[in-house]
């Protein structure tokens, strides 16, 4: 295989990682198992350029990325639908989309895995045409990470502390959004903290990633209580998997769904991947089976 990897020195756990040995290492590791390889180490202000134009070539077979959710969800836009498969170093700071593929969590044990790996097929989504492979949402999601900017925090560690925070400001200063929703022609009006959606249904029993990222179905989470209590709890509850037993949340599975939004405030009031994004008065969301190639370990199970 031909790849080209790109490193975001600003991104993720990259911040705090030595650089160099990790270059070092990716490109010793896929030219043992006689892969041809480049290896880029950039900042957050060159990503963009530089993967788009690696996704324009016709000799590349794998555009790999390791940085935080936005470096990931903007790689796996810019190859979604094309013979470029996406391969992911697991460098954020939780990883969702890496779990999904089963890759494993430690740089170095990932780079020895996706070296002898495979190209797989899996689902991707988009609303109104804009590619997510995680998440997104509308309501208290987009206000906590407004509030987590506002704070300082220079690792892993401290954007996880920083997180914690935000979650506890941002229900303390709780608001709800009114919703009109169609979910597969199924029509309904709602007051809620907050609607998730997902690229797949989240696995149970543990953080919230899909267990089978080829499962063909958009997850749907509602938030039917708008209690401060009830709140806390379900995000409790999603972080250790256990959002089925909540009698405050409705999960469905769906192809596609439109979110139909009247309020008085749009600017970043969405998230996609970890990003604020500004809320459309009309979100139609799908899932593209299968419309994405990625780098995977050759022992993943849902193949």
């Amino acid at each position: 295989m031909k790849v080209h990897a790109i490193l975001n020195r600003d991104g993720g756990t990259l911040r705090t990682t030595d650089l160099d040995l990790l270059s070092t290492t990716i490109r010793d590791e896929f030219r043992i198992h006689g892969h041809e390889i480049e290896v880029d180490v950039l900042s957050s202000s060159e990503i963009g350029e530089v993967i788009a134009t690696q996704s324009r070539r016709t000799d590349l077979d794998v555009l790999m990325v390791a940085g935080g959710d936005g470096t990931v969800s903007s790689a796996a836009a810019a190859v979604a639908g094309s013979r470029i498969a996406l391969g992911l170093l697991p460098a954020g700071t939780m990883n969702l989309f890496a779990r999904s593929l089963q890759i494993p969590l430690d740089l170095d044990v990932a780079v020895r895995a996706l070296a002898t790996g495979r190209i797989a097929a899996v689902d991707i989504a988009s609303v109104n045409g804009e590619y997510f492979v995680h998440q997104f949402a509308v309501g208290l999601h987009a206000r906590m990470v407004r509030m987590r900017e506002r704070l300082d925090y220079a690792s892993r560690i401290g954007k996880m502390w920083a997180s914690v925070r935000a979650i506890g400001s941002a229900i303390q200063n709780m608001s709800t959004v009114e919703l009109k929703l169609d979910v597969d022609g199924k029509r309904e009006t709602i007051k809620t903290p907050a609607v998730a959606i997902s690229n797949n249904i989240y696995g149970d029993g543990h953080v919230p990633f899909a267990d089978d990222p080829q499962g063909g179905k958009l997850g749907i989470y509602l938030m039917r209580s708008s209690d401060r209590g009830a709140v806390l709890k379900l995000t409790a509850d999603m972080m250790r998997g256990a959002w089925k037993a909540n009698e405050h949340l409705t999960v469905s599975g769906a192809d596609e769904i439109t979110i139909e939004y009247k309020g008085s405030k749009t600017h970043r009031r969405a998230v996609m991947d970890g990003e604020l994004k500004d809320l459309a008065r009309l979100s139609k969301v799908k899932i593209h089976k299968g419309g994405l190639n990625v780098l995977v370990p050759d022992e993943v199970t849902f193949v």
